[in-house]
């Protein structure tokens, strides 16, 4: 089977590379671009750990070929961070204990992060039908609808309102920096 070139935007970075035409895009940034932040969970595009927003759209990366996202924009969770500052979603995700286990965490920050660019202030019935893609097999949601309100509200330039975790749960929190099963 042939290859295509592809030319995509990650993170603000341009690339391009030759793919095989049903190369998931999940592979492609993991396997290709060595951006192992966005997992792969279910691989059917029903657990939404493999998020990643696509030309301003929250998109399932397991369910994209390598070659639709040609000529896109993509932003991964790698691309959050900016100066070695959290952007506000990781904030309020540390602050509200939204982490637990960490697994779905990557494809839960790109869900909110594109329904705080299309909607700045979003009601609680709004945030949950965002990251309703999303699945959580701690069931963290309450503390990840708390992050994503937390954030918004300084994205906002409000004082958040949430009160932050306690210093045991933030700790515990701290994500699994040993590598390997990401």
């Amino acid at each position: 089977m042939g290859t295509r070139r592809i030319t995509v935007t990650v993170n603000g970075e341009r690339y391009e590379r030759e793919v095989e035409p049903r190369r998931l895009l999940v592979y492609f940034l993991r396997e290709d671009l060595g951006l192992t932040g966005t997992h792969v969970g279910c691989d059917t595009t029903s657990c939404g750990a493999c998020t990643v927003v696509m030309d301003g759209r929250a998109v399932k990366s397991c369910t994209v070929f390598a070659v639709q996202a040609d000529g896109s924009e993509i932003l991964t969770v790698e691309g959050l961070a900016r100066d070695g500052e959290l952007h506000p979603l990781q904030k309020g995700f540390w602050d509200q204990h939204g982490l637990q286990c960490g697994y779905c965490t990557p494809g839960m920050l790109m869900s909110a992060y594109a329904l705080l660019q299309r909607n700045p202030n979003p009601t609680e019935a709004e945030i949950r039908l965002a990251i309703s893609g999303n699945l959580c097999r701690c069931t963290g949601y309450q503390n990840i609808v708390k992050a994503i309100q937390q954030a918004a509200a300084e994205l906002r330039g409000e004082v958040p309102a949430a009160a932050p975790a306690a210093e045991g749960v933030a700790a515990a929190a701290e994500p699994n920096t040993r590598g390997g099963s990401d």
